[in-house]
C-alpha cells in the first residue's frame, strides 16, 4: 500500500511558503523595536537575527505544512530565558495576531493565530513546571 504524503492544516486554507516568509519576517521586524520584547529577543538572538529568521519560518512550514523542516527545541529555549513570563507572552500574541490579519487572509490567518495560543499555552505550562509551578497554575510573572 501506498501512503500519501501528508498534507499540513495550512494548504486548505492557501497558506504558501511565501506567506509564512513574509509574516515571519514582518512580525520580528515589529518584535524587534517593541519595547517590552525587544530587548529579551536582542538578549536572546544577539546578532543572529537571520538565523533565527530562517528557523522561525521553518518551524511554521512544519506546523502548517508539515514540511518537517525544523529541527529544534523550543521548549528548552523558553525556559532558558529567565526573564519572561505572562505579559511577555500575551504582548507577542498580540503582535502575531496582528500582524497575521495584516499578511494572511482571513483564513490563513485565523490559523496561525489559533496555532500560536496553543503553542504559547504549551511553552508557559512547561515553563511553569520547569520553575517549580504546578501544572495548571498560573504561569509566573517574572
Amino acid at each position: 500500500m501506498i501512503s500519501s504524503p501528508r498534507v499540513g492544516p495550512g494548504v486548505a486554507v492557501g497558506v504558501t511558503e511565501s506567506m509564512i516568509r513574509d509574516l515571519v519576517h514582518r512580525f520580528y521586524a515589529e518584535v524587534r523595536i517593541d519595547p517590552l520584547l525587544g530587548p529579551i529577543f536582542d538578549r536572546a538572538i544577539g546578532g543572529a537575527w537571520d538565523e533565527h529568521l530562517n528557523k522561525l519560518w521553518d518551524f511554521w512550514s512544519s506546523v502548517l505544512l508539515m514540511t518537517g523542516r525544523f529541527k529544534g527545541t523550543p521548549m528548552a529555549v523558553h525556559v532558558g530565558i529567565l526573564d519572561i513570563g505572562a505579559p511577555h507572552f500575551q504582548r507577542w500574541l498580540d503582535i502575531f495576531e496582528r500582524v497575521a490579519l495584516e499578511v494572511c487572509p482571513p483564513n490563513a490567518a485565523a490559523l496561525f493565530v489559533g496555532k500560536s495560543r496553543m503553542i504559547a499555552q504549551s511553552l508557559q505550562l512547561g515553563i511553569a513546571v520547569q520553575r517549580g509551578g504546578p501544572p495548571g497554575s498560573n504561569f509566573p510573572n517574572t
